[in-house]
């Protein structure tokens, strides 16, 4: 019987526009991930279930988007009665091991240095045990320093010295003592995250690269004032990093591209070491969100919905199974993928989880799993205030038409196949009013069915809505769905028996 064997590899701050394979004019140097995709799937419809590292994670590994897994925002832990994809896989008996960013232990940023339960602590290495394993103080500080090409000189800045070659050398070990039986690892590179260290020949190889902005010069006039606000916090900080060129406004960022590469080769320092030892293994490739790049005068990351930062890579290998350099148009999204590798390893997906595994498409990618794909924004984080406040927003996209619901500011409705840039707010276009509705309808089900605790008539009330207002009042009771591996099943408070459906009227 052959061995299941299964790598996932989980980049920091990568929008699908910063990959080759997506952006085949640009000289972004990603080859081994553009020779990943030449060789399997690519999805041009890729989501993140929120453009935030944790909330994005939290619903990555436990299945659940963040409304309900508990993680509204960075420096939040997922709610204790629910397991993670690791939990589930050890259970089933496969071997689990995870290196890199973790951020889902509600500290900081860089981890509690704790590996939590369902993962083989030989391999864990989060943010805190890379600064533990930093020889003093001056390295430490290095580490959290941006450098450029002298500084790196300077201080001797080597490959070896960063988080990302050290969560290689894991991944290659764990591969290595895995290779006879069945795994699942996860390759977490934090990099190409800030402080954007990279060593020679990377960090002089984008000195004169120039990021095209096509949508630079929005003038957000139609759009909710949180982004009025947010590109105008961080106009002058990034005004220097704008260059026009043949007219067309483009964005200099020498040091996070020249990162992005050098996270590039260490991915293919572990898919090198897959060839070798685990040649049939099941390879996938994503990331967590991207990065605004000055796109509609907005950088960084935050409380808004457009494809730059929503919109990732998704590559899927599956050597023997899925041809070389197909391409699928079906909208997908991270909520998918805990029920994918559920569905590699034949363990059954209960029916808490939220989203459908994606194996159907991957084997024909001419097919669509879903038709449609949602996206969140609570808050960007818990501890610090300076990402925007509290923001809910909850947005629905169908391939084409994106519908954004930002519940205390401005909606959004754009149709993707005439506006890419995503410039033309048709929210009050009457042309789209039949569409918006329907969109809207499905918007509000989906919080239903998912039991989103911000749900509520208040996401009906908009001011281009004719639907009916509704209560507050009177509503279903939506009892928790079946985790039987992991929690007992849910009784009905009015008798106490184990419930039947997941929803009952209520007067």
């Amino acid at each position: 019987m052959s061995k299941k064997q299964a790598i996932f590899f989980l980049i920091d701050t990568q929008g699908a526009n910063c990959v080759g394979c997506y952006q085949p004019g640009l000289a972004l140097r990603t080859p081994n991930i553009d020779r990943l995709a030449a060789g399997g799937v690519r999805f041009e419809r890729a989501y993140s279930c929120s453009p935030v590292c944790g909330p994005a994670r939290s619903a990555i590994f436990t299945g659940l988007y963040p409304h309900s897994n508990g993680v509204l925002a960075n420096d939040m832990a997922p709610h204790l009665d629910l397991p993670t994809l690791g939990q589930r896989l050890q259970a089933a008996g496969i071997a689990a091991g995870y290196v890199g960013k973790w951020h889902l232990d509600g500290s900081d940023y860089f981890g509690d240095g704790r590996c939590p339960p369902g993962w083989e602590p030989e391999t864990w290495m989060d943010g805190r045990n890379y600064l533990d394993s930093l020889p003093d103080d001056v390295a430490r500080s290095l580490s959290r320093r941006v450098l450029g090409p002298r500084e790196v000189r300077e201080h001797g800045i080597t490959s070896e010295f960063t988080h990302a070659h050290r969560i290689a050398d894991k991944a290659i070990d764990f591969i290595r003592r895995h290779q006879e039986e069945d795994f699942f690892l996860v390759v977490s590179i934090d990099e190409p995250h800030h402080p954007f260290i990279a060593p020679e020949p990377f960090v002089s190889a984008f000195e004169d690269f120039l990021f095209p902005v096509p949508n630079a010069d929005d003038p957000l006039t139609d759009k909710p004032r949180a982004q009025r606000e947010w590109a105008a916090h961080t106009e002058k900080a990034f005004a220097a990093n704008w260059v026009e060129k043949d007219g067309k406004a483009h964005f200099r960022h020498p040091r996070h591209f020249a990162c992005n590469s050098f996270s590039d080769h260490q991915v293919g320092r572990v898919l090198s070491e897959i060839q070798e030892k685990t040649p049939q293994a099941f390879v996938t490739y994503t990331s967590d969100h991207g990065d605004m790049f000055g796109s509609h005068r907005l950088n960084g990351k935050g409380p808004c919905m457009y494809d730059e930062i929503a919109r990732i890579p998704l590559i899927v290998s599956w050597p023997g199974v899925v041809g070389h350099g197909g391409i699928s148009l079906g909208p997908v999204s991270h909520i998918d993928l805990v029920p994918t590798f559920l569905d590699f390893f034949s363990i059954a997906q209960p029916d808490l989880l939220q989203g459908r595994s994606l194996l159907p498409q991957i084997r024909r990618p001419e097919t669509a799993v879903n038709d449609r794909i949602f996206i969140e924004f609570n808050r960007f984080e818990l501890d610090h205030d300076g990402f925007g406040a509290f923001a809910p927003i909850r947005c629905v996209f169908d391939g084409r038409d994106k519908f954004v619901i930002n519940l205390l500011d401005t909606d959004e409705l754009y149709d993707l196949e005439r506006d890419p840039s995503e410039l033309r707010n048709l929210i009050n276009d009457p042309d789209y009013a039949d569409r918006r509705t329907e969109l809207h309808r499905s918007l509000l089900d989906w919080m239903n069915r998912t039991r989103d605790p911000l749900r509520g008539p208040h996401w009906k009330r908009r001011p281009w809505s004719t639907m009916d207002q509704g209560s507050t009042w009177g509503g279903p009771t939506r009892p928790r769905p079946f985790d039987e591996a992991f929690a007992p099943k849910s009784l009905l408070y009015d008798t106490a028996e184990v419930i039947d459906r997941y929803e009952y009227p209520k007067d």
